[in-house]
């Protein structure tokens, strides 16, 4: 069915503000990406996004570029116009003294100083505001700010590459390389757009890794990724990559709360080797409870982050229902052995009938690998919980 010609207007002008909204991925956070286009008399008479925290949001930008043309205008923007006075002051304030005619919204914030208020102000002020307009891929697009605004916890990608037969490393623990070039350069974007990046220890401790984000496309902006350690005795070695670097990346481990004295030793290394250390209260079995460690990450403002293993970690992780999104390389090769680990260990699930469900969202390739991506069905983070 076509398209009433206003309906594929508006859904036009909110396709460009989505796309704008994006180009603030990995600086804005914690606060939301937001686009914003306003059109007058069939033409743009300006545009803006919210480049980095604390910066004009992406409607005074788009009104500074318009300056009297905004006046008569409609304002396209992919989120709810704030209300209230944070490190910059109310849009709709602004939106009512340029005096924009219409106002098209896709999706109200789940914020709840902001939350149907600012549509409100907007209307009380005689501003006609439809909203609705391509909801879902505005949802979409800023669901680790929903997750985090509504339940201050971090959105939780885990990532992993595998054989076909779902192997991620040899029997002695080797994985490298399962995936393909371009598959790993792409895990370096997405590490260029995160707030932490997660392993446990016993990944820690296997490869030695950097976690740092090295894209090779001189176009991919880059963000400097806090690297988190689960660690529950802080045996993070003093001579890793990770803690030799943490004087210029920030790198923080995640142990027990604990008044061992030996913890509490290794604890005090870290420190000194610039390691920022943060007890997490644990679970009967000694171990740190994964929740409260998100609640601690929710609270230093981190909204989304990446796990990149290992086996362990991402079953513990699964058994609680944290993983809000999966990303899996799926290589063209078989491992064959019963010895070599596995993506996802630990469950001990009694039957197939207990497997957990997940979501697919979308198949595609990358270089000689499939990226499959799933959303964990259980997890609805565009509601308040």
């Amino acid at each position: 069915m076509a398209y009433e010609p206003s309906v594929a207007r508006d859904r036009h002008y909110m396709n460009l503000a989505l796309r704008l909204a994006q180009r603030g991925q990995g600086f804005v956070e914690p606060n939301p990406m937001v686009g914003a286009v306003l059109v007058r008399n069939g033409k743009v008479v300006g545009r803006g996004w919210h480049h980095k925290f604390g910066l004009p949001h992406a409607e005074i930008e788009a009104l500074h570029k318009a300056r009297s043309a905004a006046r008569g205008a409609t304002l396209y923007v992919n989120l709810e116009p704030c209300c209230h006075t944070g490190k910059t002051g109310p849009c709709t304030t602004a939106i009512i003294a340029a005096g924009i005619r219409r106002v098209v919204v896709a999706m109200t914030d789940p914020n709840p100083l902001v939350k149907g208020k600012g549509i409100l102000r907007l209307r009380q002020a005689g501003i006609h505001v439809d909203t609705g307009v391509l909801e879902a891929p505005a949802l979409e697009l800023n669901k680790p700010f929903t997750k985090w605004i509504t339940r201050r916890q971090p959105y939780v990608i885990a990532k992993w590459a595998q054989s076909i037969d779902g192997c991620i490393a040899d029997r002695r623990g080797k994985s490298q390389w399962i995936s393909s070039v371009p598959s790993r350069e792409l895990v370096h974007q997405w590490r260029a757009r995160m707030d932490g990046i997660i392993v446990g220890i016993g990944t820690a401790l296997a490869d030695d890794p950097l976690l740092t984000a090295r894209p090779k496309k001189s176009s991919c902006r880059r963000r400097l990724a806090t690297r988190i350690i689960i660690d529950n005795q802080c045996r993070l070695p003093l001579q890793s990559q990770l803690v030799q670097s943490a004087t210029t990346i920030p790198t923080m481990v995640l142990h027990r709360r604990t008044r061992s004295a030996t913890v509490l030793f290794r604890r005090n290394q870290l420190l000194q080797h610039g390691v920022q250390c943060i007890g997490v209260e644990t679970h009967k079995n000694g171990k740190i409870s994964l929740p409260a460690a998100l609640w601690e990450l929710g609270k230093l403002n981190f909204t989304n982050v990446l796990v990149e293993g290992g086996a362990e970690l991402l079953g513990a992780l699964m058994a609680e229902n944290l993983i809000d999104e999966g990303r899996v390389f799926i290589a063209p090769k078989i491992v064959g052995d019963q010895y070599a680990r596995h993506a996802v260990e630990g469950l001990a699930l009694a039957s197939i009938h207990k497997a957990i469900p997940v979501e697919w969202h979308k198949v595609t390739t990358c270089g000689e690998d499939i990226l499959v991506h799933w959303y964990n069905r259980a997890m609805p983070i565009h509601t308040k919980p």
